[in-house]
């Protein structure tokens, strides 16, 4: 539910909200942090970042001071006569060395989060999304699957009417079993489209004439809302993405279901083509 304060009011909740660590589990307003992770990658992406802003932040205190000291102690009514400095090897070296040994130290867990990430696990489940203009369509390619759907943002009216979040709800959504890994193999149908979930740490564009492949691991149940993040087209912004993730058998009831439901409409769809 967002709100909408005005004056002292909006002040007191972006303070709130600045606080409210981790983020709740969609876009709010007000929100500065990430969204509640919920896989290893996005935990190992929130570190990452929370590293960079403490290293950020001592920089920017250690300019800002450095700054403040020149201002007082070279300024013109203590200084008359201003000296004339041409080199300081000492000084020269510093100012080299420190930046390059930051940044070494920030490559470092860099490089390690991008192999993490880049490293494929076996697979437990193999989803193929496609992105189209402008909707999502699925393909659950694994042995004990073998279906096709579609999957379009809901309207306005029935997103409310369901309770769901706006611009955020699907017709028909993704179900994934907690705590395995499911690659997620993405390619585009005509434009280049994005598959991204923030919460599982998960983007990678979808290129027609191309397939790449990524990976994430849920480690707790619920619904997690992602979106296309390519700009591709006039309805960029209804192509959303709803993930729920569920027990190993709540997953194998509706991987059943799903697969009668959707391969009794695949042929209901070649019997028509077929007349």
């Amino acid at each position: 539910m967002f709100l909408r304060k005005s004056g002292i009011g909006a002040a007191v909740a972006a303070l709130m909200a600045f606080a409210a660590i981790p983020a709740a589990a969609l876009p709010v307003e007000w929100g500065t942090s990430f969204q509640a992770p919920a896989s290893p990658v996005m935990e190992q992406i929130e570190d990452f970042h929370t590293l960079l802003l403490w290293i950020i932040v001592a920089v920017c205190i250690f300019v800002l001071a450095l700054l403040v000291w020149i201002v007082i102690k070279y300024r013109a009514g203590a200084n008359p006569v201003p000296s004339k400095v041409h080199h300081n090897t000492l000084l020269e070296v510093a100012w080299t060395l420190i930046p390059v040994i930051i940044l070494v130290f920030i490559a470092v867990p860099s490089f390690r989060l991008l192999y993490f990430q880049e490293t494929r696990p076996t697979p437990d489940v193999q989803i193929k999304a496609i992105g189209k203009q402008w909707f999502w369509s699925y393909e659950y390619p694994g042995s004990a699957a073998g279906f096709t759907f579609d999957s379009l943002g809901l309207s306005d009216a029935d997103a409310k009417a369901q309770g769901k979040p706006r611009l955020f709800a699907v017709d028909n959504a993704i179900y994934v079993p907690v705590n395995k890994v499911i690659e997620v193999e993405t390619s585009g149908a005509d434009v280049i489209h994005s598959f991204a979930l923030p919460e599982m740490g998960v983007k990678m564009d979808a290129v027609p004439g191309r397939l790449n492949k990524t990976w994430f691991k849920a480690t707790r149940t619920g619904v997690f809302y992602g979106q296309c993040s390519e700009l591709c087209g006039a309805r960029h912004a209804y192509m959303p993405i709803e993930v729920h993730v569920v027990t190993d058998a709540e997953y194998a009831a509706w991987l059943a279901k799903s697969k009668a439901e959707f391969a009794a409409l695949e042929n209901d769809a070649t019997r028509v083509a077929s007349k």
